[in-house]
């Protein structure tokens, strides 16, 4: 880069007096320059005029004049000094100036005429040549040449509004169009992105308050929820200890009743075992007699045993008391369980109806709120409910994906294999096993469904990919997109992972649901009946449509021909579960009643 000293030394633009740049520059008859002011203060009040470097004499009344031609060069050295000290290496991401050579300093200023970019030494011809102080000069401008309109070789200053782009001032596509200068919709743009930046911060602001009062009103509630524990702990603790009262005296009374029982049997066998023994001595007696073998002898001997008949009572309506007791017992509890019973019925739809109601209305809260979201966190049995509430979808088998072998429901809900091997060349059908799709696809967002599998000994259950539709064989694994577990022979469990798994099950499940999470790629079977987790495919790559997909199962020894059914998932007690827990509730109230009465 060329500065000031390449054309002439800095000290031959210092007056030798002030040792600044000269200002006013003259020149006296001996060739030296001083400043006007400086030389002029330099002789006043001297007789006789004195160069102060040659000392060479003038005469007084020697007449000053500013050197004019030395004065511009003296002042296109002031600007190129300070042009020079202001002129710094361009760095990375910084547009560099078009005209250095070598080392490229940082553009000063981009010139929309010259189409180029300028450091301050190189600018100096804009500042100065009247011609080139008429060009419009704009902040370093970077890629130049990608800012150029290629039609008319114009910088592209002007933004269309309507077509969103940059053009210059000769288009005329875009008169008509709403066009402001690029600098103008950028400062207005950036000015409506700080409001912008306002309005999320004080949605954030918002939200955070929100949260906070989450977080109180869950401590609330965990309060309340400790309380309602300890009160029905309380409640239930005082039933079961009146119960265990009343039973304690149940099992006295029935102890004291057996224990008299067993007195009034001892008495029994005490007075039959002495009846015994004289009818013993009667036998002996008569063993006697029949030995007398005088006639007459005998014959009184007998008239005389005969006349005195044994000391025995009638003991065919003798018996221990206590059962008639039992057996009106037994009725009386039998007549209770069936009171009890509908009653406990009606108490528990009521029940279930509350909860039924109560579980909407949080899951429809969870829903707006978006609260429950890692469903891992859940125990297995409170995750199955929140699932089958909130991703329960309506699945319908599609005939058009079946093998013409495959016997489907009217309503398309169940399905039954007649055969399992297909003839060949059937297009868009599986020709290999009974496989069939369900009619709706998946892309996104998450999912349940749950299939009847009751009197089955094999089957089938998963989800595939769309690109599986219509492909007559296929191998079951998630690299071909396939999803599936399968039982065979109602005894052996597999999932068709990259390698096949077998799965211990304490029990055959009779309902199978599926739950399918698209954006964490989850594929998870539960037993729903017990709500245990058969198995889950775990970091599933999807990429397309998935569809539900089932095999009613081979034919095995002509013993599987039940069919698949869809059911709809209701998040409520199993009647099992139910009529568990009403018998149980029945014993503990029966035996408080019998207690008491």
């Amino acid at each position: 880069m060329a500065s000031a000293s390449s054309f002439l030394s800095e000290d031959q633009f210092l007056c030798s007096i002030c040792l600044e740049v000269f200002t006013e520059p003259v020149s006296i008859p001996c060739g030296h320059n001083f400043c006007k002011a400086c030389i002029t203060k330099n002789w006043e009040g001297k007789n006789q005029c004195q160069c102060p470097l040659c000392n060479e004499k003038f005469n007084k009344g020697l007449k000053l004049r500013v050197n004019t031609g030395f004065r511009e060069v003296v002042e296109n050295f002031k600007k190129l000094r300070f042009i020079s000290k202001n002129d710094v290496p361009a760095k990375p991401g910084q547009v560099p100036c078009d005209c250095c050579t070598g080392n490229k300093f940082k553009a000063f200023k981009t010139c929309l005429v010259c189409l180029a970019s300028y450091c301050e030494t190189h600018l100096e011809p804009h500042l100065r040549v009247a011609a080139l102080k008429r060009h419009k000069l704009t902040e370093p401008v970077h890629n130049l040449e990608n800012n150029v309109c290629k039609n008319h070789n114009r910088i592209l200053e002007l933004f269309c509004r309507n077509d969103l782009t940059r053009v210059c001032v000769l288009c005329t596509e875009h008169r008509a169009h709403d066009t402001v200068p690029l600098q103008e919709e950028y400062e207005e743009k950036k000015f409506q992105l700080e409001q912008k930046k306002v309005e999320v911060q004080e949605m954030i602001q918002e939200r955070q308050k929100k949260i906070q009062t989450i977080k109180e009103v869950a401590d609330t509630k965990g309060e309340d929820k400790n309380e309602a524990i300890a009160n029905s702990l309380q409640v239930f603790s005082t039933l079961v200890n009146s119960i265990q009262r009343h039973l304690s005296g149940l099992v006295s009374v029935i102890e004291e009743k057996h224990r008299a029982a067993e007195r009034q049997a001892e008495v029994l066998v005490k007075e039959l075992e002495r009846e015994n023994g004289e009818l013993q001595k009667r036998i002996t007696k008569l063993e006697h007699i029949s030995q007398t073998k005088d006639h007459l002898q005998f014959i009184k001997s007998f008239v005389s045993f005969s006349s005195s008949p044994p000391p025995t009572k009638n003991w065919s309506d003798i018996s221990i008391s206590g059962q008639q007791y039992v057996d009106e017992v037994k009725r009386a509890m039998v007549k209770l369980e069936e009171a009890l019973t509908k009653e406990l019925e009606r108490a528990s739809r009521e029940f279930r109806v509350c909860c039924s109601q109560v579980l909407v209305e949080e899951t429809d809260a969870v829903k707006k709120t978006h609260t429950i979201t890692d469903l891992e966190t859940l125990p297995e049995g409170i995750k199955l409910d929140v699932i089958r509430q909130q991703y329960t979808v309506d699945v319908t088998f599609d005939p058009c994906s079946a093998n013409e072998l495959l016997l489907l429901s009217e309503d398309s809900k169940q399905v039954r294999t007649a055969h399992i091997w297909w003839p060949n060349g059937i297009p868009q059908k599986f020709n290999r096993y009974a496989y069939i799709l369900g009619k709706k696809g998946f892309s996104e967002g998450r999912f349940y469904y749950e299939v009847q599998v009751a009197m089955k000994t094999g089957w089938d259950l998963g989800v595939v990919r769309e690109s599986i539709h219509g492909k007559r064989t296929f191998t079951q694994n998630p690299r071909n997109g396939a999803w599936i577990i399968k039982l065979r022979n109602n005894t052996k469990c597999t999932a068709l992972n990259n390698t096949s798994v077998n799965l211990s099950l304490r029990t055959i499940p009779e309902r199978v649901g599926v739950f399918v999470d698209y954006e964490k790629g989850l594929v998870s079977f539960y037993d729903v009946d017990t709500v245990t987790l058969i198995y889950s495919f775990t970091g599933c790559m999807f990429n397309e449509k998935i569809y539900p997909f089932f095999s009613p199962g081979p034919s095995e020894d002509g013993i599987n021909g039940a069919p698949l059914v869809l059911s709809s998932a209701k998040c409520s007690a199993t009647s099992e579960e139910s009529n568990g827990f009403l018998g149980l509730i029945i014993t503990l109230i029966a035996l408080f009643f019998l207690c008491i009465n």
